[in-house]
């Protein structure tokens, strides 16, 4: 679900060059690593702490990542080692190297629960699909052709693109205030896109890291998985944007996990919450008729869903039914197949 970028103004228009480095404001550095993805790049941002670097999230663990790794170290970030690494949230593309970095000595700051699922997950390898995903990939109805497919390959593991975690991390949580880079930073938490989200803003300038919390041109996946399969973090991310929105000021200048530093966050902060509203509508309107969570791609993304983008499509188009159904503006019933579908009150 894009949103328009009317209003919001993009100081930089260029990404910095891979193992390459921006100067977005006296000691703070703009980086890019690859992913091997659609969205095809993760931003991470080092904070000259003075003998050495705090880092805001670290990319994916692999030899290409350890290689631009080796680069900046000697480049951009001058020598210096990182002493920190400090995690928005638990996702592959951004706590991937932490564990690498802290083999090396850097400490890991994050969340309770964004460590704990990290870890969790890191430690959760699997050779074959569980049987509550199956389970789950049915009640959301996915296509079954995509369902054989999947059923019988190798699923995706954190562990394929992160580093092990060592044992021991510092909580960060909300309403600390935080010493980054020769400012003072307020933790604010976020949730929706993944639980207990650290985004942190400063009180000496006008910066915000923001991680996946507060995107420019994209609205961040919001899914539902086998993990907890009648969440509702739809509820958590109006909720999250809502409160966050309160802070917003226009000459904020909005340092994210993807796309390009940005300002214009009070109208994007309405934009992420207006589109999910109206998401909201339209799917609402789509369930004049039973329909399970994989029927319902064109009227939550306006367009057609290619292989690549249809596992998050699916667990996306899940958690809105779902928000739906916890919200009693639709019943849910199983069919047949196995699926739960969904129609509209």
């Amino acid at each position: 679900m894009d949103g328009a970028a009317e209003g919001i103004r993009y100081p930089w228009a260029e990404p910095p060059a891979e193992g390459e480095a921006t100067e977005i404001a006296e000691g703070v550095l703009w980086l890019r690593l690859p992913l091997p993805m659609k969205l095809d790049h993760v931003n991470i941002y080092a904070l000259d702490d003075g003998d050495s670097w705090t880092l805001i999230d670290a990319g994916i663990y692999s030899k290409r990542s350890i290689a631009i790794w080796e680069k900046l170290l000697a480049g951009p970030l001058a020598g210096k080692p990182v002493s920190r690494v400090i995690l928005t949230h638990h996702h592959p593309d951004h706590v991937g190297m932490a564990g690498w970095f802290q083999t090396r000595g850097a400490k890991v700051w994050a969340t309770r629960t964004s460590w704990l699922f990290a870890r969790m997950l890191t430690l959760d390898a699997q050779s074959t699909p569980t049987p509550e995903t199956l389970e789950f990939w049915r009640r959301c109805g996915m296509s079954q052709e995509v369902y054989d497919q999947r059923a019988a390959e190798r699923p995706f593991n954190f562990a394929d693109v992160v580093h092990p975690m060592p044992l021991g991390f510092k909580r960060v949580q909300e309403g600390d205030v935080i010493r980054i880079g020769g400012r003072d930073w307020d933790v604010r938490i976020g949730n929706g896109h993944a639980p207990e989200h650290a985004t942190f803003w400063s009180r000496d300038d006008n910066l915000i890291l923001a991680g996946d919390q507060m995107l420019p041109s994209i609205s961040s996946n919001i899914g539902v998985y086998a993990t907890e399969p009648e969440a509702d973090p739809v509820s958590d991310w109006i909720e999250a944007c809502e409160r966050l929105a309160t802070y917003a000021r226009a000459d904020h200048l909005v340092l994210g996990g993807h796309k390009l530093p940005f300002t214009g966050l009070p109208m994007r902060m309405r934009q992420l919450i207006d589109n999910h509203h109206s998401a909201l509508n339209r799917l609402e309107a789509h369930l004049d008729t039973p329909k399970a969570a994989g029927e319902c791609f064109m009227p939550l993304f306006k367009r057609n869903i290619g292989s690549g983008e249809y596992g998050l499509a699916l667990v996306e188009a899940m958690s809105h039914c779902l928000h739906l159904w916890h919200e009693d503006r639709a019943t849910r019933s199983d069919r047949d197949d196995g699926a739960w579908v969904f129609k509209a009150r």
